[in-house]
This record gives structure tokens, C-alpha cells and sequence, in this order.
């Protein structure tokens, strides 16, 4: 049984024992959260919401609060002598998907 679940502005097809890295979310390590934004649940029957499918929820637990690793981010102009070097760190909440309810 799979279900595809909206987080962060972003869609993820999860299903029972996943690990997942999702948008940054506001909880602590080993808290469980249950995410009710789900769109389709498919296994034997498949359902899909409009755009919400109602009392079906996929309860996770948060693993990790940590930042991706570093991209570079250069921009330079020809003959402009313009060269600017950064870096950004990504932060993510990495989930394991513990139960799909309903």
C-alpha cells in the first residue's frame, strides 16, 4: 500500500517503512506527526482526492533535523570583472513513515 502525501509545496509517493527528506518542518527529534494532505491512496483499490482524500492520514516520525550539503552557487559577467562565490546549505526534517491510517 502506497499514498501520495502534499508537504512543503511538494508531492511524495511514501509507503509503510520509507525514509523521506522533506521541506524543513517545526519539530523536535522522535516526535510523531500525522499528515492529513493526503491526494491518492493506491494498493488492492486505488482512490485519489479532490484534491484531499478525508479521514486518511500517513503518521511519521521525525529522524533528523540536519542541512544538505553545500552547493556553490558562482556568477560572473564576461570582460565585467564581476565573480561573486556563495554557498547555501538546504535545511530538510528527514521523516520514517511509520503507518498509513484509514
Amino acid at each position: 500500500m502506497f499514498a501520495v502525501i502534499a508537504t512543503g509545496g511538494k508531492q511524495y509517493k511514501v509507503s509503510e517503512g520509507d525514509l523521506i527528506r522533506v521541506e524543513k518542518l517545526d519539530s523536535e527529534v522522535g516526535a510523531k506527526l500525522v499528515m492529513d494532505k493526503v491526494l491518492m491512496v493506491g494498493g488492492e483499490r486505488i482512490q485519489i482526492g479532490r484534491p484531499f482524500l478525508g479521514g486518511i492520514a500517513v503518521e511519521a516520525e521525525v529522524m533528523a533535523q540536519d542541512r544538505a550539503k553545500k552547493i556553490v552557487v558562482f556568477k560572473m559577467k564576461h570582460r565585467k570583472n564581476l565573480r561573486r562565490k556563495q554557498g547555501h546549505r538546504q535545511p530538510f526534517t528527514e521523516l520514517k513513515i511509520t503507518k498509513i491510517i484509514g
